[in-house]
């Protein structure tokens, strides 16, 4: 499959995604593309894909960098926005030694706290000076869409310095009353470590972190709370608990006590 049929095939499915407001579109070695609707995946062509197809599918949407990075580690997250069509976020990966692809749909336009039925109280959340605040909840729960919501929120109610660390970048904020700078790790920097090193540097009044992953962001983003700035962040974790539970298994022993006095200085909200 050359790369121009590849283009057109990917992006005939992502219209066909759109159309029946699919959420995810997958595309896997043997199996038939499919899209998720309403939580229920639907294959959209009788005809399995081969493994050359995925990897050619998957070369189509990429970059010279992201194929590099995908060759080098299996794994490959980051957006694509074909003209048009809308916005999505790829994850690319390898199962089973063939190519795997998965397209999520990202709204056209930013969710508002009201549309998405949040609680009132997260708008006073959103305006908060400084602290920690994390969204909690499996995967396509609405931490991301949730997050965009009150970054929105602090966009158009305050005067600021908004600054967003992702991978990908999802949701695209333009600068209302604040200035919006939105950085995503592998294009716009090296990794989480060197963005999340510089932040202070750029004076900013909120950070977002797209993920809590490890011991290194979560240190992180206590400093930033800690230094008198807004942070929000997401983390994979079912309730609160477990939250809590993974937060504190990120560090040893030794380091925990401190840690439970830091969150309770610093953390704002742990919105399930």
């Amino acid at each position: 499959m050359e790369r121009d049929q590849a283009s057109k095939f990917i992006n005939d499915l992502l219209r066909l995604m759109v159309s029946r407001n699919g959420s995810d579109l997958f595309l896997t070695a043997d199996f038939p593309p499919a899209i998720k609707v309403d939580g229920k995946v639907t294959k959209v062509s009788p005809q399995p894909l081969t493994g050359q197809h995925t990897m050619a599918l998957t070369r189509a949407v990429m970059n010279d960098k992201q194929a590099a990075e995908f060759e080098r580690t299996k794994e490959c997250n980051f957006a694509v926005a074909p003209q048009g069509i809308g916005r999505f976020r790829v994850n690319a990966f390898v199962q089973q030694g063939h190519v795997g692809l998965v397209l999520r749909t990202i709204p056209a336009t930013l969710p508002s706290i009201k549309a998405l039925n949040l609680p009132k109280v997260l708008e006073d959340v959103a305006m908060t000076k400084r602290g920690l605040v994390i969204f909690v909840g499996a995967t396509g729960s609405g931490k991301s869409t949730s997050l965009a919501a009150m970054v929105d929120y602090r966009n158009e109610n305050s005067y600021g310095h908004i600054i967003t660390i992702e991978d990908p970048v999802e949701f695209v904020h333009t600068h209302k009353n604040c200035i919006v700078t939105q950085r995503e790790v592998g294009v716009d920097t090296d990794g989480w470590e060197a963005a999340l090193k510089n932040t202070l540097r750029q004076a900013p009044d909120v950070i977002l972190m797209g993920e809590i992953r490890d011991r290194e962001t979560m240190e992180h983003a206590v400093a930033f709370a800690e230094t008198g700035h807004l942070c929000m962040a997401t983390l994979h974790a079912n309730s609160a608990n477990q939250a809590l539970d993974r937060i504190i298994n990120f560090f040893p022993e030794e380091r925990r006590q401190q840690l439970l006095m830091d969150l309770s200085l610093n953390l704002k909200g742990l919105v399930s």
